[in-house]
């Protein structure tokens, strides 16, 4: 899995941004999004932010790509509780 965080100021281009990354996965947070992880995948986000989006950011700008492995543990409370994908309930 990866987690993508950021912080953008300019709210043209943290709206387009976000729309970008909802094409690969699902909004945790309000700037956080998870992502199923591949090489390629990352590979072509990588490429996508370094070639169209890092060009406009400001000094203040910055995205954080996170690579989860399954050796994570991550611990859920809330509403996060029912984001498991084992959950099934008929």
């Amino acid at each position: 899995m990866l987690l993508i965080a950021y912080d953008i100021s300019n709210d043209k281009l943290r709206t387009r941004f976000s729309k970008y990354l909802s094409k690969f996965g699902y909004r945790l947070q309000y700037s956080i999004f998870e992502i199923k992880n591949s090489k390629r995948l990352l590979s072509i986000i990588e490429a996508e932010i370094k070639a169209d989006f890092e060009k406009e950011f400001d000094q203040t700008d910055s995205i954080m790509i996170f690579r989860m492995s399954k050796q994570c543990k991550i611990t859920k409370y809330g509403y996060a509780q029912n984001d498991d994908e084992d959950l099934i309930i008929i």
